[in-house]
């Protein structure tokens, strides 16, 4: 379980192809907390810690992963966005954030607005599964690439979040531009909501 509230955007230092699978080396500065076998959310995606060595870990993404994230994409360099589970015990900064990305979307506009920015993505709409909470809802909450957000201008297909500095500095979304590829998980609250809907 996680909250959405990135703690490091750190970058890739490898990338590993075994058959369908790909095995991402990642340089961290909390990698000296790791310990083999725990969960790490990687732009959303909830990972588990396979191996450390010195300052590097690494992690294995499968095959249903690559189908609906944007892991598949990354390369050497590359940097991503980190949060360790959530802790029981302390605040709730962002929202409740499973680390199970629903599908990827694509950055359509990037607008710049005194100091701040204004991303908008798009992303594919499938009926059926909008009546089981995949959707957006005006000043809800999305997680994109990891990060807990509030959507403004939610439409069927698309939405637009709005990013403070910090935030842009501090993630990777300071390299997302039109065309880029991120990855999304709706609210778990309105799918349960939107699922037990159907059971009135």
């Amino acid at each position: 379980m996680f909250s959405g509230i990135v703690e490091e955007a750190a970058r890739v230092i490898a990338v590993k192809r075994d058959k369908e699978n790909i095995h991402l080396t990642m340089k961290s500065s909390f990698v000296n907390e790791l310990k083999i076998d725990q969960s790490v959310s990687h732009n959303g995606v909830c990972l588990t810690v396979v191996a450390i060595e010195g300052d590097t870990y690494t992690v294995t993404a499968i095959k249903e992963t690559l189908e609906r994230s944007n892991l598949g994409l990354l390369k050497a360099g590359d940097k991503v966005n980190l949060e360790r589970s959530m802790q029981m015990n302390g605040r709730l900064d962002g929202h409740i954030v499973q680390g199970h990305v629903d599908q990827t979307a694509v950055c359509t506009r990037v607008e710049e607005a005194a100091g701040s920015w204004y991303y908008t993505f798009e992303y594919e709409f499938n009926r059926e599964m909008a009546r089981q909470g995949y959707i957006t809802v005006e000043k809800g909450s999305v997680c994109v690439n990891g990060v807990s957000l509030t959507v403004v201008n939610s439409q069927d297909n698309s939405f637009r979040v709005a990013i403070i500095p910090f935030t842009h500095d501090t993630t990777n979304f300071g390299q997302i531009e039109e065309g880029t590829v991120v990855n999304l998980e709706f609210d778990i609250v309105g799918k349960y909501i939107s699922k037990m809907m159907q059971f009135k």
